[in-house]
């Protein structure tokens, strides 16, 4: 079994559940008393927030490749980065480590084109829906149609992710608002949603949308997996 580095931290609300999954995921496959090998590095939010919110993208990603480069020194064979949006600056990992670094974008593209869609509604942190690091791997490697709330919906989840989910404040209301920008998607022809914050599969749950959703925290988990017991 190949090794899975994990850099966590942003939030750690779903770098639990990413701890979770792959030793989860590991004993579905080989049973017994099998777990992941994994190694996890994790930062402090505070230190990421706030240079993003300043556009201080460069920043990030150099702390980005010191972690990257941790977890490559103490022995992983590949590396996952626990959260969307900082994968934003996912170049200053690959250029930093020499062994596989799996884009959460990728993965979920795999995973919605498995389901025969080919228009999809993404809800993520402003940066996910309105940048292009995440649509651009959809649409160009994937052939998939992304479309995304309007951006007084991109607002209010934008406060909802950094005011309360990554906080691990979970409220019925937040849901509420999220279950009717997912309703306003549908009407403009999207076929599934991602859920493409890592926390927000925590606020809304599976059975909660009556499309196809796409965990990404746990389609990203499930391509670790494979890669390391192949």
């Amino acid at each position: 079994m190949k090794t899975i580095g994990m850099i966590g931290g942003m939030s750690w609300e779903s770098s639990k559940i990413y701890y979770q999954h792959v030793n989860e995921m590991v004993r579905e496959r080989l049973g017994g008393s099998h777990s992941a090998k994994s190694i996890m590095t994790s930062v402090d939010f505070a230190e990421i927030e706030k240079p993003s919110f300043a556009n201080d993208w460069d920043s990030i990603g150099k702390l980005m490749s010191v972690e990257a480069k941790k977890l490559e020194n103490a022995g992983s064979d590949i590396i996952l980065l626990c959260t969307n949006t900082i994968h934003l600056v996912s170049n200053f990992i690959t250029e930093a480590v020499n062994i596989p670094f799996l884009h959460i974008a990728s993965a979920t593209g795999e995973a919605i084109k498995e389901k025969g869609l080919s228009k999809i509604g993404l809800l993520g942190t402003q940066f996910t829906m309105e940048r292009d690091f995440y649509t651009k791997i959809l649409q160009d490697d994937h052939g998939i149609e992304v479309v995304v709330p309007g951006l007084d919906d991109r607002k209010t989840l934008q406060s909802i992710i950094y005011d309360q989910l990554v906080k691990g404040v979970f409220t019925e209301d937040s849901k509420n608002k999220c279950l009717d920008m997912v309703h306003k998607l549908k009407l403009e022809g999207a076929e599934g949603i991602i859920l493409g914050c890592t926390e927000l599969p925590i606020l809304v749950q599976e059975n909660e949308i009556d499309v196809p959703t796409f965990d990404t925290a746990k389609i990203h988990v499930a391509k670790a997996v494979e890669f390391a017991l192949s």
